[in-house]
């Protein structure tokens, strides 16, 4: 059963398309990511998901609730952290529940149940400049969840951090996920990571942007670090390279 659906979308901006009669899927439990190069519409259908942007055509659908044009009924984790500086990471990632009518008292404590569980024990009281990048992250990945438990759309979430801690990231990502089970829609323009955390990729290319391919990525998560350096890794990148190639 799908979790969430988008169907024929398609936004005009100033009469003109930006994307053109997309339709995608995300069942449960599945981590799926739009890769695509700049300018093809990647966060323009997040918008329209999100319910920030009432698209020209086209359907939103959530568990089978129509949710075309109504905001707050997936979570949406932004490429830059929007940590409040003068709030504690406890009470940052207490936010959600705050918003939905939690006492604080209560937030706080349903928040901390979680904190072991995103490697985030010890923070709780710290401040945003206080963390690395990539605490940042995690915290305002588990402020993500506690918004929703649902559906997760992550636009970037790793493109901010050097490297090494990216890598990292990815791993402890992989962990994390296979514990709470949310299912998981993600932007990226890095095509490693694209075929290292995805279920499926859905390839947006063009101006309007549309869905040209979707590729399955066979292997079992969690994946280790050895995968990216197998055959089938580079089969995958030599495909998603070819078909960037053909739409430039």
């Amino acid at each position: 059963m799908e979790k969430l659906t988008a169907q024929n979308i398609t936004v005009l901006y100033d009469g003109a398309k930006v994307i053109e009669d997309i339709s995608i899927e995300l069942n449960k439990d599945e981590i799926v990511c739009l890769l695509g190069v700049s300018g093809a519409g990647k966060t323009t259908l997040f918008n329209v998901i999100s319910g920030l942007l009432t698209p020209e055509t086209g359907t939103v659908k959530l568990d089978e609730e129509e949710i075309t044009g109504k905001a707050g009924k997936v979570s949406y984790m932004l490429q830059k952290d929007l940590l409040l500086p003068y709030k504690t990471i406890l009470d940052n990632v207490s936010l959600p529940l705050i918003i939905q009518g939690k006492k604080k008292k209560v937030a706080r404590e349903t928040a901390s149940k979680y904190f072991d569980e995103f490697g985030l024990l010890g923070t709780q009281h710290k401040y945003p400049n206080q963390l690395s990048g990539g605490m940042r992250q995690r915290a305002a990945l588990l402020r993500t969840y506690l918004f929703s438990d649902r559906v997760a759309l992550l636009d970037e979430p790793f493109s901010a951090l050097d490297t090494i801690t990216k890598s990292s990231m990815h791993q402890w990502y992989l962990k994390v996920m296979e514990q709470i089970k949310l299912s998981t829609l993600f932007i990226t323009h890095d095509i490693d990571e694209a075929i290292l955390l995805s279920d499926r990729i859905y390839m947006m290319t063009g101006k309007p942007g549309r869905i040209t391919e979707e590729i399955r990525i066979k292997e079992p998560k969690p994946r280790g670090k050895d995968f990216i350096v197998s055959e089938e890794f580079v089969e995958y990148k030599r495909h998603i390279l070819r078909i960037l190639e053909a739409s430039t």
